[in-house]
């Protein structure tokens, strides 16, 4: 068995300089693997005292300077700014001359595709949308958790091996996104993972009111289960009183919030309808229950549970 070590990534040649604009949690993540990979981290933009500590933390030795001269020290830019920003600071860098021609300008938002960096690209930069699906601390497990990470990926047809390049070397799965379904792509992680933020944050004030002490160590074995039978069955691993069609315990359960708990309501009844309806489609709620169940949860028939 040979015995040699595999080389420090910081003893092999760098091959490309990477700047950050906007050092927020996922930009210098990105960043930070990309030097693992052997790319050069030369400049970040931050404006707020967090922003700078995080920068420090992940891109430590790594000067803080405006988002201008970030993009004329770095052969790759990542653009890591709120969606709402992003079409702006582009327009902004294209007008005052900062895009170089052949710079890499790369921008991690769900919701754009490649076109959102048309001025840059008009500037003679090469433009590619790498959106990580993965929610962001701000710290180095950040970088870990990249490994095996799906990338959504959007860019012109002769940059996609480039793209791609990229998200392997920063440990990702690259998953091609046509342009025009970006929008639809970003809605439904945004459903899965910010919503399921809200649940859980939900489930677990209602343990701690209901007297529960540990609610985390409750819901982790229920919630990870539930999870990975949907990942594995889809609508086949609905369960619970919405699925079987048990009226009765799901009025308990709208009048108990209603009592603790009356902003949750709206979405419990939300979810609920939405899992009646998934259950029915599916075969998994019996017709002949369904009604009972969707009366009350339209307000019907709740009798002294409301």
């Amino acid at each position: 068995m040979s015995t040699d070590q595999q080389p420090d990534p910081k003893d092999r040649p760098a091959r490309l300089a990477v700047g950050v604009v906007g050092a927020g949690r996922v930009g210098p993540a990105l960043a930070a693997s990309l030097q693992l990979a052997g790319h050069r981290p030369v400049a970040v933009s931050a404006v707020s005292d967090t922003s700078r500590r995080r920068a420090g933390l992940m891109l430590p030795d790594v000067p803080v300077v405006p988002p201008a001269e970030v993009l004329q020290r770095a052969d790759l830019v990542l653009l890591t700014v709120p969606d709402d920003t992003l079409p702006g600071l582009v327009a902004g860098l294209a007008e005052t001359g900062a895009v170089r021609p052949g710079q890499l300008l790369v921008h991690t938002s769900g919701r754009y595709g490649a076109k959102v960096l048309d001025p840059a690209l008009r500037a003679g930069a090469l433009p590619l949308a790498l959106h990580p699906a993965m929610t962001f601390t701000g710290t180095p497990v950040d970088v870990q958790r990249l490994a095996g990470c799906s990338f959504g990926v959007t860019a012109p047809d002769e940059l996609r091996l480039a793209a791609e390049a990229l998200v392997i070397e920063m440990g990702g799965e690259p998953e091609w996104i046509a342009e025009e379904n970006r929008p639809l792509y970003h809605a439904a992680l945004a459903l899965g993972s910010n919503h399921l933020v809200t649940l859980v944050a939900q489930s677990m004030e209602l343990l701690r009111t209901a007297g529960v002490e540990a609610p985390d160590r409750m819901l982790g074995p229920l919630l990870g289960a539930a999870l990975d039978n949907a990942l594995r069955s889809g609508d086949a691993a609905l369960t619970g009183p919405v699925a079987r069609g048990d009226a009765g315990t799901v009025a308990a359960h709208i009048a108990e919030l209603r009592r603790h708990s009356p902003q949750t309501v709206a979405g419990y009844l939300a979810m609920a309808r939405a899992t009646a309806d998934r259950a029915l489609a599916h075969g998994l709620l019996k017709p002949e229950l369904a009604e009972d169940l969707l009366g009350v949860l339209a307000g019907r028939g709740e009798g002294d549970a409301r």
